[in-house]
């Protein structure tokens, strides 16, 4: 990663200035004690003076000794030294093979720790050209696909994590200041920590996507939420890795988390329609009504689903325009999922005119439901064809029935195939079918016109 490579190089440009003033701060003990040690000793007083110069010699001397505790006490209480680690302990092994004055760098220390740098880069060329080659030939061998994904996405991180300890274990081999190894294990902390943690993320990230691809060859309900659990369950890992980061640093987490339960509240009355949102899509996540690409109906909106967000749902009405709703309005809503069916109802009425032979309407039905058993599409025990009604301007003939398969256009096929059977049925028994019509019927004589009752012809 770029962004990683600009930091490391600003990490070990910074340290160096760090180097020259360690070099520099080591001396400085040493020519103090060496000038303490060859200063003259002081000239005997007269006899009358003796005792007041000695008291006043031991109280400098008491004077100087406490503001020199007040100063190292101060700067340990700054600059805390630098903890130690498995590094420290195995540089010091190391070391120990070799004749070194452990009191300043000499070229040898310096070739050690060039030798470091040199076996950390030889390392990352040893684990990218070998290592990682071998494991993913390996790979390609097996049958599931979660090393195929996680080898390439961890293999940047561990090359560089192996230039990085290159680069730490040489700075841990030259003898510097505590200002300057309090400064250099602060840096190797946040750059050892963040390639870990980049490593981490992107093996969390690989073993994801992977979880996805299972779940939508196998097409899981889930499939439909794998990028919002996805996006949630990177995020947490994100906040989780910084909190850690900064505990290892020094600073007090537990104070920013306190700090962060005040202002959370003040944050959930600000943002409470957008929590409202975030608990509905939790709401979705949980009961699974619909996925996408499904045909579903909300409240009185209908459309085919085409992303499943934090804050809300997108459908694809039929006239191609996009509808958004809010994943509370989703939550609170009545859903029909309309890609759901098992089988198709369908139901309809026919009638025939008044008038008609009552034998002749009981055969018409017989034949109806013969050509309803007759389908091999259609479930036999849900067949239902009576002369229920007398409606208002004909003889009413309700017909119901399931289709086997629940797709929309079969049994739309199914339907004009069945109508145009009821119609050559109705007409093989002399029948028609009724059209909505009334009748209106006039007692008495009909009033003739006359110039009386007609003004339209008066003269």
């Amino acid at each position: 990663m770029k962004w990683l490579r600009i930091l490391l190089v600003a990490f070990f440009c910074c340290t160096a200035p760090a180097l020259v003033s360690g070099a520099q701060s080591t001396a400085a003990p040493a020519t103090q004690a060496s000038a303490a040690a060859t200063a003259p000793a002081a000239t005997p007083a007269p006899n009358g003076a003796s005792s007041a110069t000695a008291n006043d010699t031991a109280k400098n001397t008491d004077a100087q000794k406490n503001t020199t505790a007040a100063v190292a006490a101060n700067y340990a209480r700054l600059h805390p030294p630098p903890a130690s680690h498995l590094l420290e302990g195995l540089v010091d092994e190391v070391l120990a093979h070799f004749d070194l004055d452990p009191t300043k760098n000499t070229p040898t220390r310096y070739s050690i720790a060039a030798g470091c740098v040199v076996i950390g880069l030889l390392l990352r060329w040893l684990v990218i050209g070998v290592f990682f080659k071998i494991a993913k030939r390996i790979a390609s061998r097996t049958q599931t696909t979660l090393d195929d994904r996680l080898l390439p996405a961890i293999q940047a991180p561990v090359s560089w994590l192996v230039v990085v300890l290159g680069f730490v274990i040489g700075l841990r081999v030259l003898k510097l200041s505590v200002e300057a190894e309090y400064f250099i294990d602060y840096g190797t902390t946040i750059a050892v920590s963040l390639v870990i943690f980049w490593l981490l993320y992107r093996g969390f990230a690989a073993v994801l996507d992977h979880a996805e691809e299972v779940a939508r060859g196998r097409q899981l309900g889930i499939a439909a939420f794998s990028p919002w659990i996805k996006k949630t369950l990177i995020t947490f890992f994100v906040i989780v890795g910084v909190l850690i980061l900064l505990q290892s640093l020094g600073y007090n987490v537990k104070a920013f988390l306190a700090g962060l339960g005040i202002g959370g509240l003040a944050f959930a009355l600000a943002a409470q329609d957008t929590l409202a949102n975030l608990f509905g899509s939790v709401v979705i996540a949980i009961d699974q009504p619909f996925k996408i690409g499904e045909f579903v109906q909300i409240g009185a909106n209908a459309g085919a689903v085409e992303d499943i967000g934090l804050r809300s749902t997108r459908l694809r009405k039929a006239d191609k325009s996009l509808l958004v709703i809010p994943n509370k309005t989703v939550a609170g809503e009545v859903i029909v999922n309309l890609s759901r069916f098992t089988q198709r109802r369908v139901e309809q009425t026919i009638g025939v005119p008044y008038g008609s032979p009552g034998e002749q309407v009981a055969l018409l039905v017989e034949d109806i439901r013969a050509l309803l058993k007759a389908e091999a599409e259609i479930e036999q025990p849900s067949i239902f064809v009576q002369f229920i009604d007398f409606g208002p301007s004909s003889l009413v003939i309700s017909i119901a029935y399931n289709t086997i398969s629940p797709d929309y256009f079969k049994q739309c096929a199914l339907k004009q195939k069945l109508n145009l059977s009821i119609m050559r049925a109705v007409d093989a028994r002399k029948l028609s079918l009724a059209l909505p019509t009334q009748s209106l019927r006039f007692e008495g004589p009909w009033p003739q016109a006359t110039p009386e009752n007609n003004p339209t012809q008066a003269d």
